[in-house]
């Protein structure tokens, strides 16, 4: 399970996170939801260790973060909303590649290989070159990286961001599966109504700080609302609120603008 404990993170003025506690349990799927700047991929940075709290820890399946960083990363399979892949190289060659990292070789490296392949359903393309790819099938790829070397823990950042709906279905199906079989999922989005199908539980961040954590059906009766979407809403202080969150920290570099990673958060 992971296990997120009074994380902070400040960039200058900006509270990009400031206390965030909560906890992902095996088998379950968790959301963590929140508006553009709200702290959600600095959140995930910080479990993953590619940044370092200010205050607060991370713990994943019994090692922390801080003082074992690279059992924690061994411990995750981590899907990025960035479309990239190598053009040149084929999935196979992708799952082969990535599976290095994490120790795998010879017959061990080509049974993960071909099980990820046969889980995501790549069979058809499995041995072309990436180059020319949907952004559905990229995904794919992207998430078979993540998963060849068969992690507990799964974090995924916006995964059904920009695909058609077939894809979204496939994304679903997949995320699904992987909580049935016993692995800790964590992921973002913007989709409410795909957060109130596919968690088990939610916690919502506005403005770098925990607003609620729960069953979508708990913030529901929480808030007195029909949706997750109202809920949500709700806790980060209605329409206003959202839209302070989402600007107030225009000028920052990480939270409200375009941080060293990406898109605005």
């Amino acid at each position: 399970m992971i296990q997120v404990r009074d994380l902070v993170k400040h960039y200058g003025e900006v509270r990009a996170v400031d206390g965030v506690s909560f906890h992902c349990p095996d088998g379950h799927i968790t959301g963590l939801l929140g508006p553009n700047g709200a702290g959600k991929t600095t959140t995930l940075r910080m479990i993953c260790g590619l940044i370092r709290p200010m205050q607060g820890t991370v713990i994943v399946d019994g090692h922390e973060v801080g003082q074992n960083p690279a059992a924690v990363r061994r411990a995750l399979g981590v899907q990025t909303d960035s479309s990239g892949t190598y053009p040149r190289l084929t999935p196979r060659e992708h799952f082969k590649y990535f599976g290095g990292f994490y120790g795998l070789s010879g017959s061990e490296l080509d049974a993960r290989v071909q099980a990820v392949i046969d889980m995501l359903g790549m069979g058809e393309f499995a041995d072309r070159r990436t180059q020319g790819f949907s952004r559905g099938q990229r995904q794919k790829v992207i998430l078979g990286r993540a998963l060849v070397h068969d992690p507990k823990n799964v974090i995924m950042d916006e995964p059904t961001s920009g695909l058609d709906v077939m894809a979204v279905r496939e994304t679903r199906d997949v995320i699904r599966m992987l909580r049935d079989r016993g692995h800790c999922v964590l992921f973002t989005t913007h989709y409410m109504d795909e957060a109130a199908r596919l968690c088990d539980r939610v916690a919502i961040i506005i403005r770098g700080r925990i607003a609620a954590v729960g069953s979508p059906a708990e913030l529901m009766e929480m808030t007195g609302c029909s949706s997750l979407e109202d809920a949500f809403v709700a806790l980060a202080g209605g329409a206003q609120g959202l839209l302070v969150s989402e600007y107030a920290n225009a000028d920052g570099n990480v939270n409200g603008g375009r941080n060293a990673g990406g898109r605005a958060r």
